[in-house]
């Protein structure tokens, strides 16, 4: 309910000051933006039972391998669709109408927020059993700073005298702010529980997405007569140049024999167990 909350709670504010003409555009950038927030439900058949099994033989060197793991598998995920979806940003939203190529910088903020909000969404997975009453907390309390991270940058950006669709752009802001800060509160906290250091976070991804942004910037510069080059052209170059990078930097030794497939899950009653030894 929180999680859906936070998804909820930016448009709500926004609504009370400014039109319904700029929180509708808002409310677009969101949906695109929502592409990469279902990716993390993919993985959570892989990680939940691995979870329960090693919580039931307090097996905490194993929990905090397998966070780390599938954390940075979301991540590399979540970050190169963002970039796909955000360097061409004033393209895609330009494809929903002429209008809405506003939300741009919206659009940028929640597909940023979503990236950080990754860590979080894995740590929880732990967190869930080892300490629901301390993530649930740290849940109210993401919430309460978004809320008021908020009401504050839309103050501040009405005293400055923004025009609405650059005040649309704030709450996003806060919501990224809030999910970074509750991403990094979760992230210690599941690591003093398991006695290890949750890493999820890897340079290489930064060398990918820094690659990445480079391709991406040098289509947007392009003359606006050919802004549908960036689509068709320049999200396929990102996409192959991001997953490039990670393939051979990024990803380690045991991340390539997963994804291979040369190295299968075992299965136990049912249950897939990851990183079994066989």
């Amino acid at each position: 309910a929180i999680e859906w909350a936070t998804r909820r709670l930016d448009l709500a504010i926004l609504g009370l000051f400014v039109t319904p003409y700029v929180v509708g555009i808002y409310y677009v950038a969101q949906q695109v933006a929502s592409l990469p927030q279902k990716l993390k439900t993919s993985f959570e058949p892989i990680l939940g039972p691995v979870i329960t099994r090693n919580v039931a033989l307090r097996n905490h060197g194993a929990i905090a391998r397998q966070v780390c793991q599938v954390g940075f598998w979301v991540v590399a995920a979540q970050l190169g669709i963002a970039l796909v979806l955000g360097l061409p940003g004033a393209a895609i939203m330009g494809l929903v109408g002429p209008n809405f190529v506003g939300g741009t910088a919206a659009l940028a903020c929640l597909l940023a927020a979503e990236v950080l909000a990754a860590p979080a969404v894995v740590s929880e997975a732990a967190l869930v059993y080892l300490a629901r009453v301390r993530n649930l907390l740290l849940s109210l309390c993401m919430i309460a700073i978004q809320a008021a991270l908020s009401f504050a940058l839309i103050h501040v950006g009405d005293h400055m005298g923004l025009s609405d669709l650059a005040l649309a752009a704030l709450p996003a802001l806060a919501l990224a702010v809030s999910l970074a800060l509750g991403s990094l509160a979760k992230s210690i906290l599941l690591g003093r529980l398991l006695g290890a250091r949750i890493t999820i976070w890897r340079a290489s991804l930064l060398v990918a997405g820094l690659a990445t942004t480079l391709v991406g910037a040098s289509f947007t510069m392009l003359p606006h007569s050919f802004e549908w080059v960036e689509l068709v052209a320049g999200v396929p170059a990102m996409l192959i140049v991001y997953c490039l990078i990670v393939w051979l930097l990024a990803f380690g030794p045991e991340d390539r024999l997963l994804l291979r497939g040369t190295r299968r899950m075992k299965t136990a009653n049912g249950v897939a167990m990851l990183g079994d030894p066989d």
